[in-house]
């Protein structure tokens, strides 16, 4: 093993490791996020606090993209995390004092956190050869099963803890938020080194025919391309439907009488389902080529949105959710892997940053309307609206592949 690869293994498994404690305790607040909404503004507004923290996400991340090419990507990512702390600390104070609009401040600033932790994937893809980028994006992803696991299931320890601490048993989620985002910094602040920007640019330089020459394109030329056009309506739209019926379960469920536990329940089969199998999307992304892997991932969409809604019951609906989130998966890591192939050095940081804006906006839209059509119509209607949306992704990659014949890596 060369010495630029065993950089490369240190960088990415910090960055596994990083994103298994952040996304423990992102995932243990998201699982009470709509619950706390709806208690603090009503059932109307139970999606907003998720959307203001993907509007939070979306506007960050092409700050962080222009950003981590000045400071490096890993002050920008720990930079990110202590605002995710502190967002979290914010809506501790929100829960106590029941003041709705102190959540949305807090919910704003675990965007930003969010924003800054997904580009990890990204900073994995760089110092990883072509043939790796994949693996490595799947690897990062792949820590996400930590919180799928743990998030939901330090709900109610947490929670207990908070109500012996005199506090709201809704804030205990973001207690934990508080705990792991601050060990998720610590972890990238001293293990990320080298910095991925500097290794990136060793790598580059081994694989000249890998990436684009040239000058730096403009967004617009490169978001033209059928493929990067593809790579992005593959991540907007796995993210925006997986967001809006990810939502507003929690509050369907609670309104089927189910308890917090098998509320839990259903959520850890849901990011189960998003991250457990990143392993598997990625090495498939390397080996059959990222147009397949994109197919399968909206297909899977599309079942989950159908069969979501046959049933309120705690099975078919872990079943359903753990489907969406393995729908997503494929979407994203193939989306991820598809985009990484498309740009130079000098276009990615900023390149990356604008995609993820556009798959926040998007997921924003989601989460906000989720809560907005559930008050009007029935989970039912916004299960199918998300079929329909699958139908997108599935119709642009069937008509690149046949257009391209893509080879594998392309």
């Amino acid at each position: 093993m060369t010495e630029l690869s065993q950089k490369a293994r240190k960088i990415t498994f910090t960055l596994f490791l990083a994103q298994s404690l952040f996304s423990a305790g992102f995932i243990a607040s998201a699982t009470v996020s709509s619950i706390l909404a709806a208690s603090l503004g009503g059932n109307r507004w139970a999606g907003l606090p998720a959307a203001v923290q993907l509007l939070g996400s979306a506007f960050a991340a092409s700050i962080w993209g222009v950003l981590m090419d000045k400071i490096g990507r890993r002050h920008g990512i720990t930079l990110g995390l202590m605002l995710g702390i502190t967002g979290s600390a914010l809506v501790v104070i929100a829960a106590n004092q029941r003041v709705f609009l102190a959540m949305l401040g807090g919910m704003a600033l675990m965007g930003f956190a969010q924003a800054a932790m997904l580009l990890g994937r990204f900073a994995a893809a760089e110092v990883n050869p072509p043939e790796k980028r994949g693996a490595a994006i799947s690897n990062v992803v792949l820590g996400g099963t930590f919180g799928a696991i743990f998030g939901p299931l330090l709900v109610a320890p947490m929670g207990n803890l908070a109500r012996s601490l005199g506090m709201n048993e809704l804030a205990g989620g973001y207690l934990a938020g508080i705990l792991f985002g601050g060990l998720a910094a610590a972890i990238i602040f001293t293990g990320l080194r080298p910095d991925p920007l500097t290794l990136g640019k060793e790598v580059a330089a081994l694989y000249p025919d890998s990436e684009p020459e040239g000058e730096a394109r403009p967004i617009r030329v490169i978001f033209r391309q059928p493929a990067a056009m593809t790579a992005v309506t593959a991540m907007v739209v796995g993210q925006v439907v997986m967001v809006a019926i990810m939502v507003i379960t929690s509050l369907h469920m609670k309104n089927n009488d189910h308890s917090l536990g098998g509320i839990s329940t259903v959520i850890s089969a849901h990011v189960l389902g998003m991250y457990a199998f990143s392993v598997v999307s990625g090495r498939l992304a390397d080996k059959w080529g990222r147009g397949p892997v994109i197919l399968t991932g909206a297909i899977t969409l599309l079942i989950a949105c159908v069969t979501a809604p046959l049933s309120p019951k705690l099975l078919p609906l872990s079943f359903s959710l753990f489907l969406l989130g393995l729908g997503w998966n494929f979407c994203f890591v193939g989306g991820s892997t598809l985009l990484a192939d498309q740009l130079s050095t000098v276009e990615r940081a900023r390149t990356q940053g604008i995609n993820d804006s556009m798959v926040g906006l998007a997921s924003a839209a989601g989460s906000l309307g989720s809560g907005l059509v559930y008050a009007a119509t029935s989970y039912t209607f916004i299960s199918l609206l998300g079929g329909a949306l699958a139908l997108l992704p599935i119709g642009m990659v069937i008509a690149w592949m046949r257009s391209k014949k893509a080879p594998i890596g392309a």
